[in-house]
């Protein structure tokens, strides 16, 4: 009598088991149903080196929503000691997200422009003379990065990643004194935010809405 009721519990004891992964089963599916795939994606972007920039995403409804289209931009003015700074960001790519909710861990790849209009005051000239002048540094670089991103219809996100290009260390160009004289010189590339002399630092947090 003993084994037979024990063995009536264990059976008993199966069966709320079985109950419970079927019931945790179906409000996964019902919760997959209820929570569809938010597929756009409008935000900002704080970081480097864009600063502060809107960014745009699409997660694309094939390959199991993992591939999604993004494009960042942004533009602003920096002063460096006494260098004026106009600068715009651009980056266009795709990001692969590890999971098919198109959200949570990702893997990015893309291209990015760092275009900026470089204005030297007290440049130093011949004579003892001050001028001012002014110059375009144009970068492109490959972005590779990693993120997260939370699910919902407010998002928050987090990425780490870096920029490969080519970057000079000075530039040339001529600068002009109060008097008129006009002379050729080369000065260093002040110290920007995110850019060093092998590329590009990405590093930003993001919120916004997806829907």
């Amino acid at each position: 009598m003993k084994k037979i009721f024990t063995l009536i519990i264990v059976f008993f004891c199966f069966q709320l088991s079985a109950q419970d992964q079927e019931n945790n089963a179906n409000e996964i599916e019902f919760a997959e149903e209820e929570y569809p795939v938010k597929r756009m994606s409008l935000g900002l972007k704080l970081g480097v080196p864009n600063m502060a920039s809107g960014t745009f995403e699409y997660v694309l409804p094939f390959l199991n929503n993992r591939i999604a289209p993004y494009i960042n931009y942004g533009a602003y003015d920096l002063k460096v000691d006494m260098t004026e700074i106009d600068l715009s960001y651009s980056e266009f790519g795709a990001k692969y997200y590890f999971n098919e909710k198109g959200k949570g861990f990702y893997a990015g790849l893309g291209i990015s422009s760092f275009s900026s209009s470089l204005i030297y005051n007290d440049v130093s000239l011949s004579g003892g003379m001050t001028g001012t002048g002014s110059v375009d540094l144009d970068i492109d670089t490959t972005i590779l990065k990693i993120g997260v991103k939370t699910g919902g219809t407010l998002y928050f996100s987090f990425e780490l990643g870096y920029g490969f290009g080519t970057i000079p260390d000075s530039l040339n160009f001529n600068a002009t004194s109060l008097s008129g004289v006009s002379e050729s010189v080369t000065e260093e590339i002040p110290s920007i935010p995110g850019i060093g002399s092998g590329g590009i630092v990405v590093g930003n947090i993001g919120l916004g809405i997806s829907f």
